[in-house]
């Protein structure tokens, strides 16, 4: 009889191993159970037992085509075993982290943006004991130095960032996760270095085309928030409002401080409140601190005017053959207003051997429950590629 309950592992057994109930004819002890099947009850002797999960997902405990239940919560908060300063450039120098386990299957965590920066809460997407997780603040951002600085900062300066790092860590390949920004420049990164990815997780896509920044900064998401879009465009004096964009960079580059200030401020809040599909009151408090504000809104609009320094506005869709044999997930927000999902689905048309997770109750953030869950399951599946 090939009938089972699978349980996922807890604290006190170890990740490669299940706790699961073998279901056999009964006999006469205290392990049976009685299942009700029409009219009648059914006795069945109840066995537990602890497998491996390789094991079990070959016996024939498990039906063909059967799948094993993934963990979907984040992990427990953890600290670095190792952080440092990386140089470079002749201006530039990077803040980087570890955690998990230092001799795990290492990924690198990008941030999104640009100019956002990590958290501590971003370790907690993968596992620590199957893990080298490793962080790092890119140019301008978080603890990275110069603070804010636009100088010598484009897509392919972090693109060989991302490649001295790997370098300086002695790390042959490793998997890429990214989202919003993040996932641009793992595309780029990935399309430009194929050889050094062993998998990508991306999340609320983002290809830096112009009906994206469109949509997003100049008129088309204050449709759906138009109390929001009324803040950030009333900083605007009416004769600037033909872009959105070049105003804002206008400011964002004043040589007076507190101008920059208050644009940074009006910039980051727009997204902020636009970026869940619940408002979100921490959130939205980020855009209150200057610092943050000032590398997050500079850094961003850079990078907009400049079109992302793509040589088209469809060069990750031109680009996707070079990536199509890498295993990857994207996860996106069915609810999406700052990357709406016009824009995985486009990647994902192009791009159908990537699997593509819609997530119908949720809007941009990492953080929301829904999307936060799928990253966990699609790490977890990664896991189980690698070994």
């Amino acid at each position: 009889m090939k009938l089972g309950l699978i349980i996922p592992h807890s604290c006190l057994l170890p990740s490669s191993s299940c706790f699961c109930l073998r279901f056999l004819p009964p006999v006469d002890n205290n392990l049976n159970l009685s299942f009700p099947v029409g009219q009648r009850q059914v006795k069945l002797r109840v066995i537990p037992v602890i497998c491996s999960k390789s094991k079990l997902l070959q016996s024939n405990l498990m039906e063909p085509g059967a799948e094993m239940v993934n963990k979907r919560n984040l992990y427990s908060p953890i600290e670095p075993y190792n952080t440092g300063n990386l140089k470079v450039s002749d201006i530039h120098t990077l803040y980087w982290e570890q955690s998990g386990k230092p001799d795990g299957h290492p990924v690198v965590f990008l941030h999104g943006g640009p100019g956002g920066g990590t958290a501590p809460s971003n370790r907690r997407f993968f596992d620590p004991e199957f893990y080298r997780i490793i962080l790092f603040h890119q140019r301008g951002a978080g603890k990275s130095t110069p603070h804010a600085c636009l100088e010598e900062n484009t897509t392919w300066d972090l693109v060989n960032d991302i490649e001295k790092l790997r370098e300086h860590l002695k790390i042959p390949e490793w998997q890429v996760f990214g989202g919003s920004w993040g996932s641009t420049l793992a595309l780029a990164y990935s399309q430009t270095h194929p050889d050094k990815v062993t998998g990508l997780v991306l999340r609320g896509i983002f290809m830096l085309r112009k009906k994206e920044i469109d949509w997003f900064y100049e008129g088309g998401a204050a449709a759906i928030y138009p109390d929001a879009w009324e803040q950030f465009r009333n900083l605007i004096p009416e004769n600037e409002r033909g872009c959105f964009v070049d105003a804002y960079h206008k400011r964002l580059n004043s040589d007076d401080l507190e101008t920059q200030y208050a644009a940074a401020r009006a910039w980051t809040k727009w997204e902020m409140m636009t970026s869940y599909l619940l408002p979100n009151n921490e959130n939205i408090l980020k855009a209150e601190d200057d610092k943050f504000s000032l590398a997050f809104a500079r850094i961003e609009n850079h990078y907009f005017v400049n079109k992302g320094f793509f040589p088209s506005d469809s060069y990750l869709l031109d680009n996707v053959d070079k990536i199509r044999h890498i295993k990857t997930t994207i996860v996106q927000g069915r609810y999406d207003v700052c990357c709406p999902m016009m824009s995985a689905w486009d990647l994902h048309k192009a791009w159908p051997e990537a699997e593509l997770k819609i997530v119908d109750d949720a809007g941009h953030s990492a953080n929301e429950a829904g999307i936060a869950a799928e990253l966990v399951v699609a790490n977890e599946k990664m896991k189980a590629l690698m070994g």
